[in-house]
């Protein structure tokens, strides 16, 4: 197994992957000035650009949701990966052979690199595309046509056909390039040299980045001898079958947008779901739905509304569909999203309830989600006799144990009134019996601890301190002089030498500043292109962490930092505190008793004449600048 990757390949990355490149084919970057670039942000909804790349500081930040990072953050982000698969991915992007801790040289290839099988993919679904306009691809054609589907849908999906004749395909990778080895690590070439999906209709399986990483394919010829109706790609170092959903790549932006994910059992059913206005569907790929599937649309919905995001499953309405629902409601507290069902009344699919009654009907089904609980709750009740006693108490135990589970604690009386309404009997009966369930502890969650009461000597909590805000102007020289120290450390380079924590007022700037001194000041950031990753990596609170990046990419309040705009802030800085100095000892000298304690008093005045000379030699380095 391959060991931790070397901070200095990490390092390396950084340096070669450009923010404005990477972030480019997401976003259209347009030049904000002071060496900033500005587009619509890719991580929420809004009209006016808020979401801005540094460039030379290699950082972004969004003034409107306040996601903010380096270009390994934004990679994590906005395709929802993990920390060393970002690494990996752009390693191969920028052409940087990743060191591991395993030994201090480059590690030789175990295999074909991601680059090079994500190609092979590329290319066989060119040929894939290609074939379906051919007289043998007749039988594609016509599945498509009676699953509804024109040509033009089929372009826009992507949709090929794989010839009879297996060989061809390997023929013309193998033309294009391609090593017998690398098709076969990617699982477009079987062991027996021909192609896996050989007289079917395919479909290419996408990252999120839009990378073509594998295929589902249907049968269509009786004399097809490869078991089942659909396959799929075999697990490959680029395809992970509990992590893969097809359509992801062109529901992304609208799981960003709407925080509402459709899951549905086919890629017929998402291309319906989509040619019907309902742009969030996806499709697992020969696998139940798991936690890593809902953790991907987690992430690719943000978190920076909370866990608000919907997760819809269209489940067949028949004993197979049921089965499913109970599974996923099983592992309901791993997705961290409210899940719905949506079943229609007649039972069919998004793809055949579009060819039965319209795209409005498929938006009307989605439209028309109610809670899973509910779903999994009426199957549970519905199999009892509840004409008989025994069948009403059992149904009402099973039931409340369901009830007892679910998350929100606030809904379960709501809840409990629905099982009484579905079994038959009293509110209060129902309300007791799911009471009895969470103190079995039935349910898949455990009640809440009740709240801590409070000694009768104990007095309350003072409440937290407001904290002011960022861009209150009386704070703007701090804010101002930190984007100068994270932006540009070569011009203001040694003149902050006498700054420290006591200049910066607002707690959170203070707390900035430490950042900076810790990384060892604004001196060691000069000529370090990765001057305000290091400085944010010292971040335990991610809103910290937001502020960091918001003044690395924040244009500055000039065109440009020179030296006397540098020394201004500087200055200016230093003066606010040595003005609170004096307003200190004043105070004291007032207090003080000249009489009664003479050398108190002589301190006193000392320290406030000390201090005044202080401020006008500051003043006076302005001047002589």
């Amino acid at each position: 197994m391959a060991g931790r990757i070397l901070e200095k390949s990490i390092a390396e990355v950084r340096e070669k992957a450009k923010i404005e490149d990477i972030v480019g084919e997401y976003v259209t970057l347009r030049n904000a000035g002071g060496g900033s670039l500005k587009g619509l942000c890719p991580f929420h909804d809004e009209k006016t650009p808020s979401f801005n790349v540094n460039p030379s500081r290699g950082f972004f930040h969004c003034f409107g949701c306040q996601e903010g990072g380096d270009v390994i953050a934004f990679v994590q982000k906005i395709d929802g990966l993990g920390f060393a698969e970002t690494i990996e991915r752009l390693a191969d992007k920028v052409g940087v052979q990743l060191q591991r801790d395993d030994g201090d040289v480059p590690q030789e290839r175990r295999g074909p690199g991601r680059g090079k099988l994500v190609e092979a993919h590329k290319v066989a679904q060119e040929f894939f595309a290609e074939q379906l306009v051919t007289p043998d691809a007749l039988p594609a054609r016509q599945f498509l046509a009676e699953k509804g589907f024109d040509q033009a849908a089929a372009q826009q999906f992507g949709v090929g056909f794989a010839p009879t004749n297996g060989r061809l395909l390997a023929q013309h990778l193998r033309a294009r390039g391609f090593s017998e080895e690398e098709l076969k690590v990617a699982g477009i070439i079987g062991t027996w040299g021909s192609s896996r999906f050989e007289g079917r209709v395919t479909w290419p399986i996408r990252e999120s980045n839009g990378d073509v990483i594998g295929f589902g394919a249907r049968k269509l010829f009786e004399q097809d001898r490869i078991a089942g109706k659909y396959i799929n790609t075999s697990e490959t170092p680029i395809y992970k079958k509990n992590q893969v959903l097809y359509g992801i790549d062109l529901a992304r932006k609208g799981l960003q947008a709407t925080q509402r994910a459709v899951v549905v059992e086919g890629y017929t059913d998402v291309m319906a779901c989509y040619l019907s206005g309902v742009t969030t569907a996806v499709a697992t790929c020969g696998t139940a739905f798991t936690s890593d599937h809902g953790k991907v649309l987690r992430r690719l919905m943000g978190d920076f509304k909370g866990s608000t995001g919907e997760i819809i499953f269209t489940f067949d309405g028949d004993a197979a569909g049921q089965a499913a629902a109970i599974k996923v409601f099983a592992a309901d507290d791993d997705f961290h999203s409210p899940t719905y069902v949506a079943v229609a009344p007649d039972g069919l699919d998004p793809c055949d309830l579009r060819l039965k009654d319209g795209e409005e009907a498929v938006q009307a089904l989605v439209d028309g989600r109610r809670p899973l609980y509910e779903f999994v709750l009426r199957n549970v009740v519905g199999k009892y006799d509840l004409d008989r006693a025994d069948g009403r108490i059992d149904a009402l135990r099973e039931g409340a144990a369901l009830v007892s589970s679910v998350r929100d604690r606030s809904k379960a009386d709501g809840f409990a009134r629905d099982l009484a309404g579905m079994v038959g009997v009293d509110i209060d009966e129902a309300r007791a019996e799911v009471r009895r369930a969470q103190s079995r502890g039935a349910g898949r969650t455990q009640t809440a601890p009740a709240p801590r009461q409070a000694a009768p000597d104990e007095r309350p909590a003072a409440p937290a301190p407001r904290v002011p805000d960022l861009d209150d102007p009386r704070f703007r020289v701090e804010r101002e002089t930190l984007k100068l120290v994270l932006q540009h450390p070569v011009a203001i380079g040694r003149s902050t030498a006498e700054v420290g924590p006591a200049d910066f007022t607002h707690p959170v700037y203070r707390a900035v500043w430490e950042l900076v001194a810790a990384a060892g000041g604004p001196v060691e950031g000069a000529g370090d292109q990765q001057w305000v990753s290091r400085v944010r990596s010292g971040v335990t609170d991610p809103r910290l962490g937001q502020v960091v990046s918001a003044l690395a990419v924040e244009p500055i309040r000039a065109k440009e930092a020179s030296s006397a705009y540098v020394l201004e802030h500087v200055v200016r800085l230093r003066e606010a505190t040595i003005a609170r100095q004096i307003a200190d000892a004043h105070s004291r000298l007032q207090r003080s008793d000249p009489a009664g304690d003479a050398e108190g008093y002589l301190a006193a005045f000392g320290e406030l004449d000390r201090l005044e000379r202080q401020r006008r030699a500051l003043r006076d380095r302005i001047v002589v600048s």
